[in-house]
């Protein structure tokens, strides 16, 4: 059988932990958590995700609340409440009701719009559901807010509701980290247990951040711009630059991501942007074991540590069957929470995030809708999902991403987590709808690692460096369009990539520069029979759309960064311009799991008839079925599944 490490390996024959696979026997096992079909669609059996990837990319993909058997029903009601009306704010009366409703029970709102206006926010702050009567339903909405093609936010910015025990850090950091215990040996990946030096305060239960300082020292720039400031391994990589690059560097000159208040503490403790959260099982001494593997080693050597948070974790609270509109700093955070969802959210017109996941640990979004930012620019004023400050293993499955600046960063983020099964399209800059956005995307910050993103719908994945490099991410079983749908700009007009040649940059596969040891595995890309003037390998520089664009820059002279493709591993993704599926010279064995992180076909597949899974199939002779997330977008019901007939099963998406 053929082994897969070949590839890896030809990529970066330096790598030393691809060296050591290539020593194992692999071959096809039954294993516990892949179902696949080990020929296009003949048998099925169990193989081990480690047959896909080599061990450094693989890990355990087990995010949300899948380990607690998914998302508690819950029927006992403590409180109805109905809206005031007219202009009367109800948010006291809402705050009121969960403040005194028992754990494991509902605060239920009726239809209508409940006003929380005057800076006032809902906080969820225990394991309590917040459940409207359906997103067409039930509304809470900010009127003195965000406004539709508005960059100003109103005079008392604020969410509409917080699920954790704060708005805000209690501390001088983002992160809330308190009383650090030093490592006294590596955190090795795929591990479970650490051992530190201090473990008093530790207990199970916890919720803890485990990261590590960065090691960044000055280092030649593979683009060719003098020295970065970056890890000897270039795990991590600032944007600093010497000679410093104007509209480039986050820091000033005498400035690093060490120093206090600088970007190196935007969305982690100070220059340790590679971290992840994690429950503490059991506490035996000095040994410290975790409910889940660690995701990335984490070493002595460059200072690694457990902390815990200032404040405890909310866990087990949920916002359900709703709409949001109109918050000027997000519409819904987790904040310090775990174990906590949203589903059934219809969130619209915002500042900030529409969904915001800060520090938190194995949140879920779910069958959600997030569209239409208030203000479609970058910046952070109109982001649809953004996962930040060491969130870890989260699970963003079965919703809607849709007319937003970016759908979805990770920033200082990201570990362990699934984006999954989503319809994301129209990323884009409202003063400049030429522009392509990034699609399917986990960086937008240093230290995003290992975020796997399957079965989705987008415009293209991409990896930015705007401020600095991610690593070690997974795309499987996508279909990446290279384009977005039409749709009509803020600003005016309608933006169209088809008819518009000089919207882009178009590619279908992109990673921008220091995106380092990504895989794209069973993916297909672009549009049949609209692929007329593309080429399959472009650089930004060609102004030519691309299926693969790797390395990319977008700042004078645009260098190209080859690093990013030697690390990138491609194997089994068909594309639309060769109409070939691409395997690594000298492959005999072709198989592709169904999935990388569900053992069975997932249920929201049979929310209407006719749904085959996978959608996405690079060797069958149908390549693309039908995504029930993009059926839904499509027939207008973002949130009511048509079934299909038979002649839409095969539709060429």
């Amino acid at each position: 059988m053929f082994n897969r490490m070949v590839i890896a390996m030809r990529r970066n024959p330096g790598h030393e932990t691809l060296r050591a696979a290539l020593r194992r026997p692999w071959r096809c096992l039954v294993a516990t958590m892949i179902f696949v079909a080990c020929s296009s669609h003949s048998s099925a059996f169990a193989l081990d995700s480690m047959e896909i990837l080599p061990s450094d990319r693989a890990t355990t993909w087990q995010p949300g609340l899948m380990a607690e058997g998914g998302i508690p029903i819950r029927k006992t009601i403590c409180a109805t409440l109905s809206p005031r009306g007219g202009t009367l704010d109800d948010a006291a009366a809402i705050q009121g009701a969960i403040n005194a409703c028992p754990v494991g029970q509902v605060v239920q709102l009726s239809a209508g719009r409940f006003l929380i206006n005057g800076g006032n926010f809902l906080l969820l702050n225990k394991a309590i559901t917040l459940r409207g009567s359906g997103p067409g339903r039930t509304m809470l909405e900010k009127q003195d807010g965000a406004k539709p093609f508005n960059d100003a936010v109103g005079a008392k910015p604020s969410p509409l509701v917080v699920v954790g025990p704060s708005l805000f850090s209690s501390t001088s950091d983002t992160v809330n980290a308190v009383r650090s215990a030093n490592l006294r040996n590596d955190a090795i990946k795929g591990k479970k247990t650490v051992e530190v030096d201090d473990a008093a305060g530790f207990v199970p239960g916890q919720i803890v951040l485990l990261d590590e300082a960065s090691g960044a020292d000055w280092r030649v720039d593979p683009q060719g711009r003098g020295q970065i400031w970056a890890s000897e391994d270039f795990r991590v990589v600032w944007q600093k630059h010497k000679p410093a690059i104007q509209f480039v560097d986050d820091f000033a000159p005498d400035g690093f991501p060490s120093t206090p208040q600088s970007a190196g503490s935007w969305f982690g403790r100070p220059d340790r942007p590679v971290a992840e959260i994690k429950e503490i099982s059991t506490v035996s001494g000095s040994r410290i074991t975790f409910t889940t593997p660690i995701h990335i080693s984490y070493r002595k050597a460059n200072a690694a540590q457990l902390s815990r948070f200032a404040q405890p974790h909310v866990k087990h609270a949920g916002v359900e069957d709703l709409a949001l509109k109109g918050g000027d700093a997000g519409n819904l955070r987790f904040n310090w929470a775990a174990s906590s969802w949203a589903k059934n959210v219809d969130n619209s017109v915002w500042h900030g995030e529409g969904f915001a996941i800060h520090s938190s640990f194995r949140v879920e979004l779910r069958e959600f809708y997030v569209h239409d930012a208030a203000w479609a620019q970058p910046g952070g004023g109109g982001y649809a999902i953004s996962l930040s400050a060491g969130s870890s293993e989260v699970l963003i499955e079965n919703g809607i991403a849709v007319r937003a600046n970016k759908l979805v960063v990770a920033r200082s983020a990201g570990a362990g987590s699934v984006v999954g099964y989503n319809y994301m399209d129209m990323g884009y800059i409202n003063t400049n709808g030429a522009w392509i956005e990034t699609g399917l995307n986990a960086s937008h910050m240093v230290g995003a690692h290992h975020v796997l993103f399957e079965g989705n719908y987008a415009q293209n994945a991409d990896s930015d460096d705007t401020h600095g490099n991610s690593i070690y991410h997974t795309f499987f079983r996508n279909y990446l369009r290279g384009v977005r749908a039409a749709f009509d700009n803020q600003a005016g007009g309608t933006i169209d990539d088809v008819s518009q040649p000089r919207n882009g940059p178009r590619r279908a596969a992109g990673l921008m520069a220091y995106s380092y040891w990504m895989s794209f595995i069973g993916n297909v890309l672009g549009v049949p029979g609209q692929m007329d003037g593309w080429s399959y390998e472009t650089r930004f520089t060609d102004a030519k759309p691309g299926v693969w664009m790797l390395g990319w820059d977008a700042v004078k002279p645009y260098p190209t960064d080859a690093k990013v493709a030697t690390s990138t591993i491609r194997y089994g993704n068909f594309d639309y311009l060769t109409n070939k599926t691409h395997w690594d010279s000298g492959s005999e064995d072709r198989a592709l799991p169904a999935s990388m992180y569900l053992t069975s076909r997932p249920p929201f597949f049979d929310a209407g008839r006719g749904y085959e899974w996978p959608w996405v199939d690079p060797v069958g002779e149908t390549k693309l079925h039908v995504l029930p997330a993009k059926a839904r977008y499509d027939a207008g019901t973002p949130f009511v599944q048509p079934s299909l007939d038979g002649s839409a099963r095969k539709s060429s998406q």
